[in-house]
């Protein structure tokens, strides 16, 4: 008798947020980067995907993804990188043991949902694929380590490799051509440094207008600047930041994390095109973070910015009122204090100009801290006969 039994596995994975960045790949179809980089995991609380897995001889011949309830297109390589992947190792298992059941040729039927804006350059990809890779995995009963399934997940979106750990995870870049040793590694768990927190100006929840793939693409092939960046700059960093959050040293913390930000936007401005990920709202926020800075006497807030417009800015749990709080002084109508213990300053010590453009540009904020990597959940979004669940 046929096996109609659907088998499932639900995850939630996190979003990181990089301190040193990676941009540029050496191997665009194993997404191998063209230099190591370091991500503060996020709290999933405020920042998640909640993704379960399914597979059953009863659905159709095709795999299918549905990401906040409309269909994803699967047949990319990068996505079918993964399922092959993952197969793979789920018919190892299954030829060493005849007991198993077949799962491995079955279809699959993944459903995901964000609670973030997608595509608004809040690293909705890295949570993405690093849910999707966990969910198959778990589905499939894999004894692969987190590092092992990165180098999966990395074939996905690259920095959903660092997605797969919470705290604060370093992607070495590797050497081997096959991109076996292009993997994440834990630099230290959340609960070394719990204190840390960030806080995020959503400045546009618009879909970018170079895309991170082709905006790499352009700067590996055009830019001189980037290659000083990938030789000299950012081993430096790679360094630098490692042993700022061995010794929890905020400052040096926070200024190789400004340094890094400003090197990689250089980088996109001596991309030919020139490629500008920031506007005037984040030149607005870069100067709100100097103006902090300069009042407190210290580095004790510190932006980056990805490849997009919006702003986070790290800080620790007990200047909360000196960061957070000085920026809701200028950003206190807007959604996203709710709950939060957040003492308003007053906005004195921030340039009048800088003030406007952020009333005027940011749309929401968003205050986290550093959380866990992925967490198997019992919370599915596909019933036991297959079905979505909408939520």
């Amino acid at each position: 008798m046929a096996d109609t039994k659907v088998y499932q596995a639900s995850t939630t994975a996190p979003v990181n947020i990089a301190v040193v960045k990676y941009w540029g790949k050496r191997d665009p179809k194993l997404n191998l980067p063209t230099n190591s980089s370091l991500s503060v995991t996020l709290s999933q609380s405020d920042l998640r995907t909640h993704t379960t897995a399914a597979c059953s001889s009863t659905f159709g011949p095709e795999d299918t993804l549905l990401l906040n309830s409309s269909p994803q297109d699967v047949s990319g390589a990068r996505t079918q990188a993964c399922f092959r992947e993952l197969r793979t190792l789920r018919s190892a298992l299954e030829a060493s043991n005849a007991s198993l059941p077949k799962l491995a040729s079955l279809p699959l039927r993944i459903v995901s949902e964000n609670n973030f804006p997608t595509a608004a350059g809040l690293a909705s990809s890295a949570a993405g694929f690093a849910a999707l890779v966990r969910a198959i995995a778990n589905l499939y009963e894999l004894p692969s380590s987190p590092t092992e399934l990165s180098r999966i997940a990395r074939q996905g979106s690259g920095s959903a490799c660092r997605s797969l750990f919470g705290g604060y995870v370093a992607w070495e870049m590797g050497a081997n051509e096959d991109g076996s040793d292009s993997v994440a590694v834990e630099v230290a768990p959340a609960s070394h440094w719990p204190t840390m927190r960030a806080l995020i100006l959503v400045v546009s929840a618009e879909k970018k207008g170079v895309s991170s793939t082709s905006g790499m693409q352009i700067t590996v092939a055009t830019s001189e600047l980037s290659k000083h960046r990938f030789a000299v700059v950012v081993p430096k960093h790679m360094e630098a930041m490692k042993k700022a959050i061995q010794e929890k040293d905020f400052e040096t913390f926070g200024k190789v994390t400004m340094v890094e930000s400003n090197s990689f936007h250089a980088t996109c401005l001596d991309t030919f095109p020139p490629i500008f990920y920031m506007n005037d709202v984040s030149k607005a926020a870069i100067r709100a973070v100097e103006d902090i800075n300069t009042r407190a006497g210290k580095i004790i807030a510190a932006y980056t910015f990805d490849a997009g417009p919006n702003a986070v800015i790290y800080y620790e749990e007990e200047n909360t009122d000196a960061v957070a709080g000085a920026v809701k002084g200028v950003l206190g109508e807007l959604d996203g204090w709710e709950g939060k213990e957040v003492k308003v300053q007053d906005t004195k010590a921030i340039d009048a100009k800088a003030v406007q453009a952020l009333k005027d540009g940011v749309s929401r904020v968003i205050l986290t801290s550093v959380g866990e990597g992925p967490i198997r959940t019992q919370d599915s979004l596909i019933s036991t006969i297959g079905e979505p669940i909408r939520k």
